[in-house]
């Protein structure tokens, strides 16, 4: 095939929203990636302007971004390029990218996350044995609804006291002014 595929880096510009095309689930979120560089002649880091692209997530991969993906969280999105050019009433010619992604991932070189698989139904002719061999597996796990949302189950937090922020120390602000993305 001729298609161009990218992969990017970026964080969540819009929450996640699923619709119906043609019968088919599709979720539709915005991502923006700003490329880092560094000028030899300021001796520091500087950012270019940001690239805003729209992200089709189709079917399961599209119910599963609504369900873990939020708003400022960093991502990393593989998937076939798509432009899109027309000139609106003003007469200036203009040109979205769109990417119809094949993988969505938060971006593990920027923080933690968990993966909860999501559940199959199970075979109606399962047996007691095995039930309780696939009950031991899903104790303490948030079940998935059938749209890939996790229903997770209330955590008492009486009693817990909040922490207070962290102050940044000299030494992590100077390695975020250094990091190169």
């Amino acid at each position: 095939m001729n298609e161009t595929e990218v992969t990017v880096q970026g964080f969540v510009g819009t929450q996640p929203e699923l619709r119906h095309v043609a019968g088919t689930v599709v979720a539709g979120f915005r991502v923006g990636s700003t490329p880092r560089f560094f000028s030899n002649s300021n001796n520091a880091w500087g950012d270019r302007e940001t690239n805003w692209f729209t992200v089709n997530a189709w079917r399961t991969l599209g119910e599963h971004c609504v369900a873990s993906l939020h708003v400022g969280e960093p991502v990393i999105v593989r998937g076939r390029l798509r432009t899109q050019t027309w000139t609106p009433e003003d007469g200036v010619a203009r040109t979205t990218y769109s990417i119809d992604a094949v993988a969505v991932g938060h971006d593990l070189g920027r923080g933690t996350s968990a993966f909860l698989p999501r559940s199959a139904p199970r075979p109606v002719e399962e047996t007691s044995e095995l039930a309780e061999h696939n009950d031991a597996w899903s104790v303490g796990l948030p079940q998935v609804s059938s749209l890939g949302r996790f229903d997770v189950p209330p955590v008492d937090v009486s009693g817990l006291e909040e922490a207070p922020p962290a102050e940044p120390s000299a030494e992590t602000s100077v390695e975020s002014e250094m990091a190169p993305f």
